[in-house]
């Protein structure tokens, strides 16, 4: 009888420690074979990286681990990712949501060109679109998404003549590199010419003059030396360049249910210390990029002009008859109503339908 209680005693007890036994007692032992976004910018150095090699890993024990490497050491543009994704070439990658959009336009919603002037009104849309672009990236990409963010905002970075670029007309006839489909339409509406060039060899075409500006996110502008060959800064922001870390889902489904939790878990963490982390960086970026003060090294002395009232009277018929109309028509109307009843409620616009 006395084993008996003593037997019964020492279930109970290891019952009651099992939930403390260690975040490695139920998970799975994997590698993943992941794809980071450009290598020389924050997201990669500050938190994909380092969520894939080492937070994974100290959270489970050493179980998870993964052999991460960004687009740059890769040699891929950033376009093709999530479609090497669904082929399983990759367990997760990080991506553009307007460079995913060429398969599936509904993640063109959540950043499209012009629409949001302020960080933390865009946030609140990037939440409320959520479902969205959860749905669009398990039907068209076979995809379980784990986190998003987004970059710095997006704005324009010009070569100018002396007396051009105090305004947003000035830049009517002028070539603007673009990267997104809504980008090239916003472009389209100043009057401009859109130009598609990779990140890495906007320098040089700035220089050569193959384009007068390029757009692209205040640090980032910043860290990718754009200030050595372009001089002026119009600081409408044109979107955030809202990203995403995606999982396969064959690989999703094939890891246990803990393991699952503790990924969500850490991507929560994570994805809450990228945001506070852009908004900071936004501004410091702009600082940097003119005469200072600037925490990452030498200021860049870029004139910074901001939108006058005109300019942003041109924004928002820009967003309305260019912007707005194209989306809806290539999303369509099932697509436009959810973006009404999220983004566009939250930004107090419509997409005709």
């Amino acid at each position: 009888m006395k084993l008996r209680l003593m037997a019964a005693g020492l279930a109970l007890a290891m019952t009651a420690a099992a939930p403390f036994a260690g975040p490695a007692f139920a998970i799975d032992k994997k590698e993943f074979k992941v794809v980071g976004s450009w290598g020389n910018l924050f997201a990669w150095k500050e938190f994909e990286k380092p969520f894939w090699t080492k937070t994974l890993a100290e959270a489970s024990g050493g179980k998870l681990t993964a052999n991460a490497k960004p687009y740059t050491e890769l040699g891929l543009s950033g376009f093709e990712v999530v479609r090497l994704l669904k082929l399983g070439a990759y367990d997760a990658v990080n991506a553009v949501t307007g460079y995913a959009a060429q398969d599936a336009p509904e993640l063109e919603g959540v950043d499209l060109a012009g629409v949001f002037q302020d960080f933390t009104t865009y946030r609140k849309a990037i939440d409320a679109y959520r479902p969205v672009i959860e749905n669009a990236l398990a039907t068209k990409y076979n995809a379980k998404l784990l986190y998003m963010y987004s970059y710095p905002s997006q704005q324009l970075w010009c070569n100018l003549k002396p007396g051009e670029g105090n305004s947003l007309k000035d830049l009517k006839g002028k070539k603007i590199r673009t990267y997104t489909t809504t980008l090239g339409d916003f472009i389209e509406g100043l009057g401009a010419s859109s130009v598609t060039i990779a990140f890495a060899e906007v320098v040089p075409a700035l220089q050569k003059g193959v384009a007068d500006c390029g757009i692209t996110g205040t640090a980032p502008a910043y860290n990718a030396k754009w200030w050595q060959v372009a001089n002026t800064n119009i600081r409408v922001r044109l979107g955030y360049a809202a990203s995403f870390g995606a999982m396969n889902m064959k690989v999703w489904n094939s890891l246990s249910k803990d393991t699952q939790a503790l990924i969500e878990k850490e991507a929560k963490v994570l994805e809450d210390k990228m945001w506070t982390r852009t908004a900071k960086l936004d501004k410091i970026g702009m600082d940097c990029n003119a005469k200072g003060p600037c925490e990452f090294g030498k200021p860049g002395g870029m004139t910074p002009v901001e939108p006058s009232a005109a300019d942003k009277a041109l924004l928002k018929s820009i967003v309305t008859e260019y912007v707005l109309k194209r989306f809806a028509k290539r999303c369509g109307k099932a697509c436009a109503e959810k973006w009404n009843a999220t983004v566009g409620k939250i930004a107090g616009l419509e997409a005709p339908l």
